[in-house]
């Protein structure tokens, strides 16, 4: 049997080699490998989707000894979680990579990067090893630290060195919750399997595991007030790196809070899960205030992740709670962590669209974009009203679902839903200031969207309508791993 996981987990790695040994290699044939090796990660993932994920556990798992002495082993495979997650970040690497092939400053580096990276974020979401898990998570922060570091705009290289630090520093308590799941295991065992089947510990050495997950993750995903990296991050990163930051590496904080916080320590998350809902909500709330105060587009879209990824987390806390509406919640924030990944990710590429032909992304210095460039400016709404949870599009199915379980667990939490009506007024002003009206000067005189664009934008659109309108392709996956995870 072919080993599709793994097959799928290292092509891009492979990609990233050739690419570090060719070194006289041009651009054009470095953004076409670089294209060819994401691409045939799509299709393994592809794959992977079409053979599906079992109800109950994990499935299609590949498992090789790695170091015997300690229980550690290379162990990888899929659940209704996992699955979805892997799809869209196959999906946003190759859009982000198509996107780029344009870029001829250091192109072998900067699509060798681009691979690396995306064979550590799959392996977060495939790891089924506490310190395999740990190795991917970890491996995330170099990519995307030289990405920014290299390739971003004029503050680049203080952006990406707080990115590195927060991130790096913030996950440190999660090493020490993995030593303390560890010991606290018997046997000992890294398996991410067992410590789910069995959570290890209890009482108060359970709640702090859980404090230093919480920790971790909150700097990832971000949480307020661990948020204050992410703006610099994604306004100095270049597009397609603001694309996968928000797209992908937001989310291994919220896949990381389901599976460690979640499933092995889940008594100690049921007695937290009331304060947890709380700051989630308020982060939601803060991030839609602040992009409402916000001129910069791309700025603009960076605090409204920080709204949405307080949904994802708002949800998470709900199915920590012991009641019937757990399930609800949780197929709501993966569906959130999936929808966010594609609307945010297309916004992100329309505004940098913006930015390479402006040279500005000051919604005060467009005017009349929809007749100027009418592809893109349509293309822009579309997203928007997405991002805002206009019915029919990807994110509203998710966020009704982690509403309607938070009003039955926590009713106070459900102010959050305030946040839907700030972001769409804020989306509502960026579409009225820049894309409506008379064109100004020299804005006139901007091409429309040329064929690389639409081939790496298309796909994410058609992707949020398609969730908006059939979301069952997606939560049936999910739900047959929620439903036995949450009876």
């Amino acid at each position: 049997m072919i080993p599709i996981v793994s097959a799928t987990l290292f092509l891009p790695l492979l990609g990233a080699a050739l690419l570090a040994a060719w070194r006289g290699a041009p651009p054009r044939a470095a953004h076409a490998l670089g294209i060819a090796f994401s691409g045939l990660a799509l299709l393994g993932a592809a794959w992977l989707w079409a053979r599906g994920a079992s109800g109950e556990g994990f499935s299609q798992v590949e498992e090789v000894a790695w170091i015997p002495s300690l229980g550690v082993a290379y162990r990888v495979g899929v659940d209704g979680i996992s699955l979805p997650l892997v799809l869209m970040t196959a999906v946003l690497f190759f859009v982000s990579l198509v996107f780029s092939a344009g870029i001829r400053e250091r192109a072998r580096s900067y699509v060798a990067l681009f691979l690396l990276l995306e064979t550590a974020s799959l392996g977060v979401f495939v790891a089924l090893d506490a310190v395999l898990f740990y190795v991917f998570f970890e491996v995330t922060l170099v990519g995307m630290y030289f990405i920014i570091s290299g390739w971003g705009y004029e503050d680049r290289q203080r952006a990406a060195l707080m990115f590195f630090l927060y991130t790096l520093l913030g996950s440190l308590p999660l090493l020490l919750a993995i030593l303390g799941l560890y010991l606290g295991s018997e046997p000992n065992t890294f398996d991410m399997r067992e410590l789910i089947a069995n959570p290890p510990l209890t009482g108060l050495a359970a709640t702090l595991a859980l404090l230093a997950m919480l920790v971790t993750f909150f700097v990832k995903t971000p949480v307020f007030p661990l948020h204050t990296w992410l703006p610099a991050a994604h306004v100095e990163a270049p597009t397609a790196g603001s694309v996968i930051l928000a797209g992908v590496l937001l989310k291994l904080g919220t896949y990381g809070l389901v599976r460690f916080a979640l499933q092995m320590t889940p008594d100690a998350f049921r007695d937290l899960a009331p304060y947890v809902a709380a700051l989630a909500a308020f982060s939601a709330l803060y991030g839609a205030f602040v992009a409402l105060g916000q001129s910069d587009l791309k700025r603009l879209v960076a605090y409204t992740s920080v709204n949405h990824m307080g949904y994802v987390v708002l949800g998470v806390a709900v199915a920590a709670a012991a009641t019937g509406a757990r399930a609800v919640a949780l197929d709501g924030a993966v569906l959130q962590m999936v929808s966010h990944g594609v609307v945010t990710g297309a916004l992100f590429l329309l505004v940098g669209m913006l930015q390479d032909r402006a040279h500005t992304r000051e919604m005060g210095a467009f005017g009349g974009l929809l007749g100027v460039v009418p592809g893109l400016g349509w293309a822009f709404v579309l997203a928007a009203f997405a991002s805002l949870g206009l019915p029919g599009l990807a994110h509203f199915p998710a966020e009704f679902q982690i509403f309607l379980g938070t009003l039955r667990v926590y009713p106070p939490a459900v102010v959050a839903v305030l946040g839907i009506a700030v972001t769409a007024g804020l989306y509502l002003r960026a579409i009225q200031v820049a894309f409506l009206g008379e064109p100004r000067g020299e804005r006139r005189k901007l091409r429309d969207l040329g064929a690389r664009e639409t081939l790496a934008v298309v796909p994410l659109l058609a992707l949020t309508v398609l969730i908006g309108v059939v979301p069952s392709l997606v939560l049936g996956v999910i739900h047959a791993t929620t439903e036995a995870l949450l009876p």
